[in-house]
């Protein structure tokens, strides 16, 4: 079985293997007329330069934090300088699967236009296929990395025995800790692009100058899809990538707890290194289920989509199944509790099922035509407030049942199998990110393609076909939103589990002062994180929304061709020749340039202070406060994030997708509504506040949850409680001293040691004796230099 890790990496070659083939097909399908492949390629440049702009100061970043590793690693028992060798890797990876899926994207959305001039089903092929690129590139790049490096660092260290396995454990979290950080700064980063270019385009776009979505009359229309690209694909990705190592990473120092027991003597390894190897297989099973996402024309892309992650859903429990029964003893005992594989089993299709669950409820909430979203659409009648107080309580409502399941997750898994079985059920989860990040990288691709196509006055029918694939691609978005915050809750929690291990924590008492001052502060995180990122975007759409106006104003061909749109109320097919010789002559006067510059400039300067915060506060309340009262932070953290994440993205949704029905048409009271309307522009002004919610500070919040677990898992060696300390926790300690063959006599010892606030060390024996039947119980209590003999004589 030992041999079988030597092939984890063999799954993430198949993986980019797949990728490329993917890849190199994408980009062998036709481009179209000279002006969409125009309009793409000033997508594509702009999407790129802030991907240059963005690396360039996280490159400062990762030089700053691995210098600052080696010097941790070097002097901590247990660690190396090479910690820092995992964060740069796992920066590199997370930096790099973000440009994959950026250069794909961009590549993917303009041919999803060409072929939507043909039939539906080729464009859901090509933006799937580019989405695909992006879904099995992330999975791939995250198995390699950290099997790769558990190979080296076993080889270097080795994995004979516990301590050496604790070190390579150590060391490889630094990986993690890269990974979330290049996540959290793209998220925001990303997120303050996009909605700072959205919000721009449509105030002034839509509300003031009346003009369509996309149109190329709008100077902040390419920055727009430039945005879709950096915050819903770059961003995305990202986030999935970070969970997903982060789940396997929290598992395997969770699974090192069995290292030593005699049940894993044939495989000792086993409980560490089955979450890499469901990761291995989910990759497997993702490749699997892209071959079934087709659909004929006139049919539902969404049953497409969902045959295809359904599928791969039913191979992945097969399989997951085969691999716990290989990987695991059937039963082994530890701390007199008592697990079994099938209960590890159970908690993995518990995280599989309860990530579905989620993302089943955020399309009620969020999808087209649903109740929520109708009750938004009905309010519109009645102005802006009325809107957006309605879609706040939506928003509210909705974080009430992906609540629930998340805790019935984590009460059924640890029930399974305890803290190992948390951890689990994230893999489990997150097996199929693959797939999943495929469905939620169609989205955006799908978004920009019906960008291109009005961008390029391309025929009604083809602006129809990009639209199904639009609203579809709306609902897959809000579920991966929905997917990413449950893994990231149990993500979180996995991290967290692994954090107390590490730093020698066994419970966290709230009574304490301390802890529950971390409670609070934790609690307070989420709300200024997301009032930085909101002001953060506020400030760069002012920026953008002046630029336009400016440019609205001072360049005479936009000035003159809005007005004949006007005339006409934008729909130009009835325009006489000279007006539309007047519109044609503002065919590319816009400057994009300007708007672009704007987003990038604001967005690589709006992230650094989030980043900074998420990093550094588990950094000093630890050191500080110590490993209780940072356990208590993340606690707090995890909570009121999880909680605000939903709210955000599902309130924010419900808005987005309240606009979209009211544009397609709606009666109301026996009166119809559309595009223009009162109630549109009161759900467009929804819709721009719902943009930052669910685009920028509620992603984000994700990532802030898991990098504070990671970056106090990284810290856990250094700040972790002495063993005397540990003893205090552990009030319950139950030691069965001996029982003889016949079964006539069996004594029990429970000893229970408790440390006041003034460090005073009190320890309760409690010895039961039965013999033939008859139970005789002896209570005896030491103190001070008589316990620590005690804790002493149990440690030999």
């Amino acid at each position: 079985m030992e041999s079988l890790i030597y092939l984890l990496p063999l799954a993430g070659i198949l993986g980019l293997v797949f990728m490329f083939i993917k890849s190199s097909w994408v980009t062998k399908q036709e481009v179209g007329t000279p002006k969409m492949a125009v309009i793409a390629k000033h997508i594509a440049d702009g999407a790129l330069a802030f991907l240059k702009a963005e690396y360039k100061v996280l490159l400062i970043f990762v030089i700053a934090v691995a210098v600052l590793l080696v010097f941790k690693g070097n002097s901590e028992e247990n660690s190396s300088g090479l910690v820092a060798l995992s964060f740069v890797v796992g920066a590199f990876m997370s930096a790099l699967a973000g440009f994959i899926g950026m250069q794909i994207a961009t590549k993917a959305n303009v041919r999803t236009t060409n072929a939507a001039r043909t039939s539906l089903n080729k464009a859901l092929e090509v933006a799937f296929s580019g989405g695909a690129v992006m879904g099995i590139g992330v999975v791939s790049l995250g198995v390699i990395g950290l099997s790769v490096l558990f190979l080296i660092y076993s080889n270097i260290y080795g994995v004979d025995d516990a301590d050496g396995l604790t070190t390579v454990l150590n060391i490889i979290s630094g990986f993690s800790l890269g990974a979330s950080s290049i996540a959290l700064f793209a998220r925001v980063g990303g997120g303050i692009y996009t909605k700072a270019a959205d919000v721009g385009a449509d105030l002034v776009g839509k509300v003031e100058a009346g003009i369509p979505e996309d149109h190329p009359l709008n100077p902040a229309t390419i920055a727009d899809n430039v945005g879709d690209n950096v915050g819903d694909v770059a961003g995305m990705g990202a986030d999935l990538f970070e969970s997903f190592v982060g789940s396997i990473i929290a598992t395997m120092v969770l699974g090192a707890v069995f290292f030593n027991i005699d049940a894993f003597a044939e495989f000792k390894l086993g409980a560490v290194m089955l979450p890499l190897a469901l990761a291995a297989v989910g990759i497997i099973t993702s490749i699997i289920g892209t071959f079934f996402v087709k659909v004929k024309e006139g049919g539902n892309p969404q049953t497409a989509l969902n045959t295809g992650e359904y599928l791969s859903s039913v191979i992945m429990i097969i399989a997951s199944y085969f691999l716990i029964q290989n990987f695991l003893p059937e039963v082994w005992t530890i701390n007199q509790i008592e697990y079994t594989s099938m209960g590890v089993f159970w908690a993995t299709i518990v995280g599989l099922f309860a990530g579905l669950g989620v993302g089943l409820i955020t399309e009620y909430y969020t999808g087209t035509g649903t109740k929520p979203v109708r009750g938004i659409v009905k309010q519109s009648v009645t102005g802006t407030a009325t809107n957006i107080i309605y879609g706040l309580g939506v928003g509210m409502k909705s974080t009430a049942i992906p609540i629930l399941l998340i805790a019935a997750a984590i009460i059924l898994s640890f029930h399974f199998a305890g803290l190992y079985g948390i951890a689990i059920a994230a893999v489990g989860m997150l097996a199929n990110t693959g797939i999943q990040l495929a469905v939620d990288a169609y989205g955006p691709i799908s978004d920009n393609a019906g960008g291109i196509a009005q961008m390029a006055e391309l025929p009604k029918e083809v602006r129809e076909r990009t639209d199904k694939l639009d609203a579809v691609g709306n609902t897959t978005a809000a579920i991966g939103k929905g997917f990413a915050i449950a893994s990231a809750a149990l993500t979180a929690l996995a991290l967290f589990s692994a954090f107390m291990q590490q730093a020698h924590i066994t419970s966290i008492d709230i009574s304490k002062s301390t802890v529950m001052a971390g409670l609070f502060v934790g609690g307070m995180l989420p709300f200024v994180f997301s009032a930085i990122s909101m002001g953060a975007v506020s400030r760069a759409a002012m920026a953008m929304i002046k630029e336009v106006r400016r440019q609205f104003k001072e360049i005479p061909e936009l000035k003159n061709a809005l007005e004949i749109m006007k005339k006409y109320d934008s729909d130009m097919s009835k325009a006489t020749p000279e007006d539309r010789a007047i519109f044609d002559k503002a065919d590319g006067v816009a400057e994009y340039s300007k708007c672009v510059e704007i987003s990038t400039k604001a967005s690589i300067k709006e992230m650094v202070l989030p980043g900074i915060l998420a990093i550094a506060t588990p950094v000093l309340v630890g050191f500080i406060g110590g490993a209780e009262m940072l356990g208590g932070l993340l606690a707090g953290v995890t909570v009121t994030g999880v909680l605000m994440a939903i709210f955000q993205s599902n309130a924010g949704g419900a808005w987005d997708n309240a606009k979209k029905m009211i544009e397609e048409g709606v009666t109301i009271n026996g009166v119809e509504y559309g595009k223009g309307s009162g109630p549109h522009k009161a759900a467009v002004v929804g819709d721009t506040v719902g943009d930052p919610f669910k685009d920028t500070s509620g992603p984000s919040l994700n990532i802030l949850l898991k990098l504070m677990s990671v970056v106090a898992l990284v810290i856990a060696p250094s700040i972790a409680l002495d063993m005397d300390k540990v003893a205090a926790h552990n009030n319950d300690i139950t030691i069965e001293l001996h029982e003889k063959s016949d079964s006539t006599e069996k004594v029990e010892k429970k000893v229970e040691i408790r440390i006041d606030d003034d460090g005073e060390k009190t320890a309760k024996i409690t010895t039961t004796t039965i013999i033939n039947g008859e139970e005789k119980v002896e209570v005896k209590t030491l103190k001070g230099d008589e316990v620590d003999k005690l804790i002493k004589k149990e440690k030999e």
